[in-house]
């Protein structure tokens, strides 16, 4: 979880965690993860899923557009830097919301700006847009879709590349220094999407 997204999800999803009596997330980075440290507001059971092997999954080595798992079962459905990773993503969008039950949500924080990341491949940059558009033809109606650099608050211009934690103290510094002088800063920039199944 980098800055930035860790931002947008604290100023528009976390909230929608605390009433969740069972939540799923899709590609944990640890155990627990940190949007699940973030979101112990809710008492509810907080299931985990990834097509890799790792013992400590609820579900593993999961084929990503099928899942082991009941229609209807989870009254969350999170994910965080997954969306970017999935070649079939419309298919990927339909078994999200074919295992959240009526009524419940799903939520994916996904990165727009930053440079391309094998893990094992790296697919697509999707704007509110491109979420509402993948989000409706899975039969989900969205909430809330924002793309916004949160780590950029205060910095008069800013242009889209890797969140700043990413980047060299030096190349903080030099970015300070001539940001007063009408040079741009580079941030990180992402979309988080809350969708609804009806």
């Amino acid at each position: 979880m980098h800055n930035n997204s860790r931002l947008l999800f604290e100023t528009y999803a976390q909230s929608y965690f605390k009433d969740a009596e069972r939540i799923l997330e899709i590609g944990p980075s640890d155990f627990p993860s940190p949007y699940c440290k973030l979101a112990t507001g809710g008492s509810g059971q907080w299931d985990t899923l990834d097509i890799t092997d790792d013992e400590r999954l609820t579900y593993r080595n999961v084929d990503p557009y099928t899942f082991p798992i009941e229609d209807e079962s989870y009254d969350l459905v999170f994910s965080a830097q997954v969306f970017e990773h999935v070649p079939k993503i419309w298919a990927w969008m339909k078994e999200l919301a074919r295992i959240t039950k009526k009524g419940g949500l799903v939520i994916t924080l996904n990165p727009v700006s930053w440079p391309y990341h094998e893990h094992p491949q790296d697919c697509w940059r999707a704007y509110p847009d491109g979420m509402r558009a993948v989000s409706e033809e899975a039969g989900l109606e969205v909430v809330l879709s924002k793309c916004e650099s949160i780590e950029s608050k205060g910095i008069k211009k800013v242009v889209p590349g890797i969140g700043m934690e990413w980047q060299s103290k030096k190349r903080i510094l030099i970015s300070k220094l001539l940001a007063p002088l009408g040079f741009p800063m580079e941030a990180a920039f992402d979309t988080v999407t809350v969708a609804r199944k009806s």
